[in-house]
């Protein structure tokens, strides 16, 4: 991630000032949560593959750096309104904004945020931009309730999995190296092998998400949320595919019925780790990854190319 971070240094300060610019409100509460919002960003990771999708196909224009603005202002407001679906308090080791102003105030402020980006762009007739980013929206959408609908009944099923994360993740990752290629390419065959790129990698990047939800180490949300949530993820799909009848009947029963259990849900998280859900999640994490990889290798040989890899490795390497 370093040489990404390097060859793009200036452009994410350049980009911060947009960001800043976007979010700015007359309303003293609202521009007091954005004020929040700016100070506690996170790894700023789609903005980079915005910019660098964009840098790919050549220099970094004014239209990239609002392109990047609209997938965080998108990104920013989905995690506002995920944190109140979810009621979560935290968000990256802070309080989330629900937890601060509450729920009605978290959805509004979610809004807003999608407001800005939309006359973003509007505003400044960035309508292929658009484009790519309302489709994202529109499958954002449709992952998250397929994914409520399919967690009521527990009906897992691998292929299930992933037309949830293909939509609600990978879709937002897909389009955002897509509206930056977008500002730089001319030819739509490239923008869509660099979306396909960018949907590998959002694939790679939500099974690595969700393998944290088995982890020991501090990651900034409790272990063991999914399973509270009832939400479907690869682990736990294949070790209910693999384990016997019985063991199959009690995960079933923890989730459905005892899932705010602290020791049942540590249960779980062993029987998965034990019937080797974790491997072969992460054997299907870096079959992605690596696909992401292919594509990336039919464009030129260069230092941004170079960067892009490296941004991809990180997304399966990280620790948090």
């Amino acid at each position: 991630m370093k040489r990404a971070i390097q060859l793009i240094d200036q452009d994410l300060v350049k980009f911060e000032d947009y960001f800043k610019n976007a979010v700015k409100s007359n309303a003293p509460l609202l521009d007091r949560i954005m004020q929040y919002i700016v100070k506690r960003k996170g790894k700023q990771m789609r903005p980079m593959f915005v910019l660098l999708s964009a840098k790919l196909g050549g220099e970094i224009t004014t239209a990239t750096y609002r392109a990047a603005s609209l997938v965080e202002l998108l990104h920013t407001a989905t995690l506002v309104h995920d944190d109140v679906v979810d009621e979560s308090l935290e968000r990256r080791s802070f309080f989330s904004i629900n937890a601060l102003w509450k729920n009605k105030v978290a959805v509004l402020v979610g809004d807003y945020l999608l407001s800005k980006g939309l006359l973003l762009s509007l505003n400044n007739n960035d309508f292929k931009v658009l484009q790519i980013l309302s489709e994202a929206v529109k499958l954002m959408s449709e992952g998250e309730l397929l994914q409520i609908e399919k967690s009521r009944n527990l009906n897992l099923n691998e292929e299930i999995y992933y037309n949830i994360i293909k939509g609600k993740t990978a879709s937002l990752l897909s389009s955002a190296c897509g509206a930056g290629a977008s500002t730089t390419f001319s030819n739509d065959a490239s923008i869509h092998k660099i979306q396909l790129f960018g949907e590998n990698v959002g694939m790679a990047f939500q099974i690595k998400d969700d393998l944290f939800d088995y982890s020991d180490e501090n990651i900034g949300k409790p272990t063991g949320i999914d399973i509270k949530e009832k939400k479907l993820t690869l682990p736990i799909i294949y070790t209910l595919n693999h384990c016997d009848r019985q063991l199959r009947k009690k995960i079933i029963y923890i989730i459905k019925n005892e899932n705010r259990n602290k020791e049942k849900v540590h249960f779980v998280v062993e029987a998965v780790k034990n019937a080797g859900g974790i491997t072969y999640a992460t054997e299907k994490m870096l079959t992605f990854r690596d696909k992401a990889l292919e594509l990336l290798h039919e464009f030129e040989p260069s230092e941004t190319r170079e960067a892009l890899e490296d941004l991809v490795r990180y997304t399966t390497d990280r620790k948090y």
